[in-house]
């Protein structure tokens, strides 16, 4: 699917807060059409895996679903995959090609706990979910929440890693639900604004407004993060019962704002700096939207912030 720039701009110039609202709207029959499908597969099983690349807004999109399965009368919970990580043992770490311990790796998760929490949820069993603490790059136990599923309660659990065989694989009852930013923006024929740009965009201006990581040094990371996602996400997204687009075709003018003025900040000698540019451009083609009138509950609020979600 892509959308249309000539189509974003017009909607822009001529009701712009009735644009946001439809957008919103469409978003949350997404959700909807998601909590549909996890409800009719309850009875099988009350485990559901969320998994998609960085900037996906996997977590906001998680807690939208359990807020709408909370509205038909089933309780939810989330579960952040991220605290099922191992402490790395830089001895016997998985590695990239340059020698750098691979983060985005699934040898980096502890995928027989998750088993064994998943098994035990869908019996009634009380788990202990841990702790990675990621200032000290460690797993803290003693730091963990009891879980137990009642009856017609369900959890959803989000990570990258969700719909690996080692995960999905050993549990194909569960519910299992694929989300990318997936379209493109096209004048015509044109690309103008591609899907993968809009991951990019999110997680450069999330890590340098909350996580205090310049952009330069995310677009280090983000070479190694897209190389992960063709390795350990991408080949799984077929597995899922649905497949979920989670772009937003106000984004871009939103996230102008945002992203030009850190992009201009990335230095000339930079490897990747003609590239930033190219993005710089990108932007030029769109109509600028003021962020305040992002609703408080949209998706990109787990981005620019402001928003009515707590993210830990």
């Amino acid at each position: 699917m892509a959308y249309q720039l000539q189509e974003i701009n017009r909607r822009i110039q001529t009701d712009v807060a009735e644009f946001l609202a439809e957008c919103d709207e469409n978003y949350a029959q997404r959700v909807s059409l998601a909590a549909d499908k996890i409800l009719s597969n309850l009875e099988h099983s009350p485990i559901v895996l969320l998994s998609g690349p960085s900037g996906s807004g996997k977590t906001t999109t998680a807690m939208k679903i359990a807020e709408e399965l909370r509205r038909r009368g089933v309780n939810s919970r989330a579960v952040a995959m991220d605290n099922y990580f191992i402490t790395i043992n830089p001895r016997t770490a998985p590695r990239t090609p340059e020698g750098a311990i691979d983060y985005e790796s699934p040898l980096c998760m502890d995928m027989d706990l998750l088993s064994e929490h998943f098994t035990a949820l869908s019996r009634g069993e009380e788990i202990l979910i841990p702790k990675f603490e990621f200032a000290r790059q460690m797993r803290n136990d003693s730091l963990g929440t009891p879980m137990r599923l009642e009856k017609n309660e369900i959890a959803i659990f989000e990570g990258i890693h969700a719909l690996n065989d080692d995960i999905a694989g050993r549990h194909p009852e569960a519910t299992k639900l694929y989300i990318s930013a997936r379209s493109n923006i096209n004048e015509g024929s044109a690309l103008r604004f591609k899907g993968t740009w809009m991951r990019l965009t999110r997680r450069a201006v999330r890590d340098y407004n909350f996580r205090g990581t310049e952009v330069a040094q995310t677009l280090d990371m983000w070479a190694n993060v897209r190389r992960g996602e063709k390795l350990y996400i991408s080949p799984f997204k077929g597995k899922a019962d649905i497949v979920f687009d989670s772009s937003l075709p106000y984004e871009v003018p939103v996230m102008k704002n945002y992203a030009v003025p850190i992009l201009k900040s990335v230095p000339e000698d930079n490897e990747r700096h003609d590239e930033m540019m190219d993005l710089v451009n990108a932007f030029e083609h769109f109509e600028a939207i003021d962020p305040v009138l992002v609703a408080k509950d949209s998706l990109l609020r787990e981005f620019i912030g402001g928003g009515s979600y707590k993210y830990h």
